[in-house]
């Protein structure tokens, strides 16, 4: 069944998670690398299970693996045989599904012991009889521009058609289904061709879904320039797309591309932009100021436009996630 459609039935909203890759940093990580947060599946991945275990302890429902920036090619490239590639991408699903089941049963220990639940044996279904859902691992597909590592995710300028993106994604989309996530997190995709080669690929795997989050240019527009308005009636048709939104985005064009994505489908919207400061792709740097509105009152706003699924993507954290929590609740 549809993971996402399961939650929504039983809960008006789904808490994504924040950052890993920024939050990692500032942890003291060193991402400056092609890489980016997946090197530290190589060189500290208990650090990626601390930031998950965090996310879920303020409110996520769920975990989007350190996996946007893996590929094979990108880990051959760094000197990894193909076997080593295929462990550490299939490893940032391990991560995520131990850090989520070790919360998984220390949540429901302690919420047995202050609500019994009288005749219940399962301890590890997200059904209504608890106050929140067991939390879903989603696997990050990031795109092809975040394998180029050239900033061209915002800009989706590949000079790719739709057959070569599809032999590009296929082998890492199969990985990750085989790791056992239960969906995928198709992310910060900057054009229409791009989604619709991941959706070829899910054709090919029945049974698994995904969601389909595009960055965006401004209050209409994805990043290449096309109407989001285009993208989500085209992905409507999709059983297998379980969700259609934006992340990576500026806050301020959140509420506006909501209504777009709203009018052209019935499926689940999902949004899950930054925290308010640009990010410079040529200089890898950040600049501004976050927001200062409470991240959780603007996720009441996203909300109320039609978002169902709403977390932080760059520069967010546990604190925003909980704010989030707090005031949806």
């Amino acid at each position: 069944m549809n993971p996402i459609q399961y939650i929504l039935q039983h809960f008006p909203l789904m808490v994504l998670d924040g950052a890993m890759a920024t939050e990692l940093e500032r942890q003291g990580a060193d991402l400056n690398d092609s890489l980016w947060s997946a090197k530290l599946l190589i060189e500290n991945p208990e650090l990626i299970a601390d930031v998950h275990r965090q996310y879920f302890e303020v409110g996520a429902d769920c975990a989007i693996t350190a996996s946007y920036q893996a590929t094979i090619a990108g880990f051959v490239a760094k000197g990894f045989s193909e076997q080593e590639a295929i462990h550490l991408i299939q490893k940032s699903v391990q991560i995520a599904i131990e850090a989520r089941d070790q919360f998984w049963a220390s949540y429901v220990q302690k919420y047995r012991t202050e609500q019994p639940i009288e005749g219940s044996d399962d301890t590890l279904q997200p059904t209504d009889q608890y106050d929140r859902p067991k939390p879903l691992v989603a696997a990050s597909v990031g795109p092809y521009g975040a394998f180029l590592a050239d900033g061209s995710e915002y800009r989706g300028d590949y000079n790719l058609n739709e057959q070569q993106l599809i032999d590009f994604h296929r082998p890492r989309i199969q990985l990750l289904i085989e790791a056992g996530a239960d969906i995928l997190a198709c992310e910060t995709i900057p054009c229409l061709v791009e989604a619709r080669a991941i959706v070829k690929v899910l054709e090919e795997f029945p049974g698994s879904y995904a969601w389909i989050s595009f960055s965006a240019k401004d209050d209409q527009h994805i990043s290449n320039g096309e109407q989001i308005a285009d993208c989500a009636k085209w992905l409507h048709a999709h059983e297998q797309v379980a969700a259609v939104g934006i992340n990576c985005t500026a806050l301020e064009y959140i509420p506006s591309l909501i209504e777009q994505i709203v009018t052209n489908t019935d499926k689940p919207i999902v949004v899950y932009p930054n925290s308010g400061e640009q990010y410079d792709p040529t200089t890898k740097t950040w600049h501004g100021h976050s927001c200062e509105q409470n991240y959780g009152q603007q996720a009441q706003q996203w909300y109320s436009k039609g978002a169902r699924l709403i977390g932080g993507c760059c520069r967010t954290t546990p604190n925003d996630i909980a704010q989030i929590k707090e005031i949806m609740n």
